[in-house]
């Protein structure tokens, strides 16, 4: 059993407040790292929201180094239920006037009625698409020889058909369909072998044809209802036989453009309000930005700002942001001016100058466009040795650091005031004894006097 005891019951003396007070002292230094691992902690989540922001304006800034991101194009048809078009690649401005004369379709060949359970027999079909090889599917006595049987193994010969059983009043009928449209995938079938196998034959319900049309004038096919390689940059897509022109026009998509550089914009915006924010210093409250006076946060800053005001060497009319309306105003925001923009956009040369502004891609890179240069920036700041994670890696460092001193802190607390107890206890048991023995000589000097 544990022994019970009152340190100071001996001395007479406060031993808990003194040894309070002596360990209070002790822990002092916790007071300034816990402040600094506060700090520590904000500039971990500062850092954090700046990453992300940056990987938005990374992508917004994608966009416009890409011809994807200026190719959007703005599709009307004068009949979409017949003919419409949409933008495969690299498209330019152009009206088409699109009349289609047949659509391309599969080959039906059914056989003749045949009763339901009729066992096939034996033998082989041999299928051929097209001009390519013939592919022969044999029925041996250990399959199934019911007209469902043989379904089954011509669609795993992948024949380039696809076969199954139509079941009607009069009977059952093996309906072959080619897997593909056009005129090149019409086919053939030779049956051969005893039984009915060997003498069944099949009808064409429906021929193979592939869709015939007309694009300003100019005969085109295709095996399919698409027209992918016939105009640049556009895929039509006929859906029914017309009897008059359908007019497609195809238009630059300047709202589509317009919203990429707002988006750019505002990207650029929320990362430069997060920076100024945490970087800077109120000499009036005297209070101080979560990263004020950290050199990554103000290097970002700084290097974000030069960009949105350097000069780009392109082959266009446009060498500056402010060039195409986008000013920078005081504080660092940009402020994009629609009506200038819409000027500069107005025209297919003016157009592509601001795509140059943008997306020039050159062996220099004073030469590349703006887009380009911040998206090789951001990049490079995101990636795994990258700005953001060497950030991280140091604060989560320095943190691990603090973490450990606070810990020494507690330890050399733990072991004073297990130490001071030691010795108060020892005091008072020395007290307590010269007490007794005071107390026990007081009596025998009074006893003699008596």
């Amino acid at each position: 059993m544990a022994s019970i005891t009152s340190v100071g019951l001996g001395s007479g003396l406060d031993v808990k407040s003194i040894v309070s007070q002596l360990v209070a002292l002790e822990k002092q230094p916790l007071t300034t790292l816990q402040t600094k691992e506060a700090s520590i902690q904000t500039k971990i989540s500062s850092f954090a929201q700046i990453k992300a922001l940056v990987s938005t304006f990374s992508d917004a800034a994608s966009k416009l180094s890409l011809d994807s991101g200026w190719n959007a194009m703005s599709i009307t048809s004068s009949n979409s239920s017949a003919v419409n078009a949409t933008v495969s690649g690299v498209a330019s401005p152009g009206n088409y006037s699109f009349t289609v004369s047949q659509l391309a379709q599969a080959q039906t060949s059914a056989s003749g009625v045949i009763a339901a359970g009729t066992s096939m027999g034996t033998g082989s079909l041999t299928i051929q698409v097209g001009t390519g090889t013939a592919v022969t599917v044999n029925i041996g006595d250990s399959d199934d020889t019911s007209l469902t049987g043989i379904a089954s193994k011509i669609n795993d010969a992948k024949t380039g058909v696809n076969a199954s059983v139509v079941t009607d009043s009069s009977g059952q009928r093996l309906v072959l369909r080619s897997a593909t449209t056009g005129a090149s995938s019409g086919f053939t079938v030779s049956a051969s072998g005893s039984g009915a196998l060997g003498s069944l034959s099949f009808d064409v319900k429906q021929a193979a044809q592939d869709t015939k049309a007309q694009i300003n004038g100019v005969d085109v096919t295709s095996s399919t209802r698409n027209f992918t390689d016939t105009v640049p940059g556009l895929t039509f897509t006929a859906s029914q036989v017309t009897t008059s022109a359908v007019d497609v026009s195809v238009a630059a998509d300047t709202a589509t453009t317009k919203k990429n550089i707002q988006a750019f914009v505002d990207s650029y915006n929320a990362i430069n309000d997060l920076l100024t924010t945490a970087v800077k210093y109120d000499p009036d409250s005297k209070v101080a930005g979560d990263l004020q006076g950290d050199s990554t946060a103000v290097g970002l800053q700084n290097t974000l700002r030069a960009m949105v005001g350097s000069v780009t060497a392109t082959t266009g009319a446009f060498s500056r942001l402010s060039d195409v309306g986008i000013s920078v105003l005081r504080g660092g925001d940009l402020s994009l001016d629609s009506t200038k923009l819409d000027k500069a956009l107005s025209t297919t040369s003016g157009a592509a100058d601001v795509k140059a502004l943008f997306a020039t891609k050159a062996a220099t890179d004073s030469g590349n466009g703006i887009a380009v240069k911040f998206k090789a920036l951001t990049t490079a700041m995101l990636s795994y040795d990258g700005t953001f994670n060497t950030k991280s890696d140091s604060l989560a460092a320095e943190d691990k650091a603090n973490l450990a001193d606070q810990d020494k802190v507690n330890a050399r607390a733990a072991a004073l005031e297990a130490r001071l107890n030691a010795q108060y206890t020892a005091l008072d048991t020395q007290m307590a004894s010269l007490n007794s023995l005071s107390a026990y000589v007081t009596q025998q000097v009074a006893a003699w006097n008596k």
